[in-house]
C-alpha cells in the first residue's frame, strides 16, 4: 500500500466508522428483530403479519403520492420564477423557502393546529364574518396539507438548482427557431429540468410515506398512517411494545422507499442518456 493510498484510507476512516455505526448497524438490527420471535429465533411470521396491515400502507401511499404530486405543481412554477430572477432576488427567496426550515419540525407542526383547530384562525375569521365553521383537524386534508407545508422546501431546492444551470442563451435558441412559449418550456425546459424533479420526488416522497407525527398531530388519531403502527409497536403507545413485527414493518416500508428510489433513479438515467441535457 502506497502513502498516498494509506493517507486517503486513514482520512475517510471517521466516516465509515461512522456509517458503520448509525447506518450499518440499525439496519442490522432491524432486519434482526424483523425475522426473529420475542425469544430470539427465526421466524417468518412478523413478515406474513404485514398482511393485516395493507390498508395502512395503501393509505399512506396514497396520501404520499397526492402530497408529492402538490408539492411538485406549486413547487416548479415558483423554482422557475425564483431562477429567472436577478442574483441577489434569488438570494432572498431562497432564504424565504428555507426560513420555515430553521424551526423545529414540531414546532412547526403545531403551529398548524393553532390555525386549523375547530376554534382556530380559520374558523374564528369564518365565524366573524357569519359563516359557519368547518372541522379541519383530523381530516385527511389536513394531514396533506401538514405534508405540503413541511416537505415543499424540499422540491423547490432541486428543481431551483437545476434550473439555473439552464443558460438563457438556449432558451433563446428556441424562439429564435420559431418554438413558441408552450413549446419552449415542453421541449427544452422540461426535459432539462428532469433530473431535478426526480430528485424532489425522491425527497418529499420518502419522508411523506413514513411519517408520523404529521398524522398524528393534524390527523387526531383519525387518520392512521404505517409510521403511526410502526411508533407504537415500538414505543408501547397503545399498551403493546412489539418489536418483532415494528421491525418487520419498517424492514417493509425500507424495501418499499428503496424500490421507488430505484425505479425514479431508473427514469432519470433514461432521461440522461436520450434527452437534451
Amino acid at each position: 500500500m502506497n502513502r498516498k493510498s494509506f493517507t486517503k484510507r486513514l482520512i475517510t476512516a471517521p466516516y465509515t466508522v461512522w456509517m458503520a455505526i448509525f447506518v450499518l448497524v440499525p439496519i442490522a438490527l432491524v432486519v434482526y428483530y424483523a425475522l426473529t420471535d420475542a425469544d430470539g429465533h427465526f421466524t417468518a411470521g412478523n413478515v406474513t403479519a404485514i398482511v393485516d396491515y395493507a390498508k395502512t400502507f395503501g393509505i399512506s401511499v396514497e396520501l404520499a403520492l397526492i402530497s408529492t404530486a402538490i408539492c411538485l405543481l406549486m413547487a416548479y412554477p415558483l423554482a422557475y420564477a425564483i431562477a429567472r430572477m436577478n442574483t441577489r432576488r434569488q438570494s432572498t427567496m431562497i432564504m424565504l423557502v428555507m426560513l420555515p426550515m430553521w424551526m423545529n419540525f414540531l414546532i412547526r407542526t403545531y403551529a398548524w393546529i393553532a390555525i386549523l383547530a375547530d376554534k382556530g384562525l380559520i374558523n374564528a375569521f369564518l365565524q366573524s364574518i357569519g359563516l359557519d365553521g368547518f372541522k379541519m383537524i383530523g381530516t385527511r386534508g389536513a394531514v396533506v396539507l401538514g405534508m405540503v407545508y413541511n416537505f415543499l422546501p424540499y422540491m423547490i431546492l432541486p428543481i431551483y438548482t437545476v434550473l439555473t444551470k439552464i443558460e438563457q442563451s438556449t432558451i433563446e435558441a428556441a424562439q429564435d427557431l420559431g418554438a413558441s412559449r408552450a413549446q419552449v418550456f415542453r421541449r427544452v425546459l422540461l426535459p432539462m429540468s428532469v433530473p431535478g424533479i426526480i430528485s424532489g420526488i425522491t425527497m418529499v416522497f420518502v419522508p411523506a410515506v413514513s411519517t408520523f407525527v404529521i398524522s398524528k398531530l393534524l390527523g387526531a388519531g383519525k387518520t392512521y398512517l404505517i409510521g403511526d403502527i410502526i411508533e407504537n409497536y415500538f414505543l408501547g403507545n397503545t399498551g403493546t411494545v412489539n418489536y418483532n413485527i415494528g421491525a418487520s414493518l419498517s424492514l417493509v416500508l425500507m424495501l418499499m422507499i428503496l424500490i421507488s428510489m430505484a425505479i425514479m433513479n431508473h427514469f432519470d438515467k433514461d432521461e440522461s442518456a436520450g434527452g437534451m441535457i
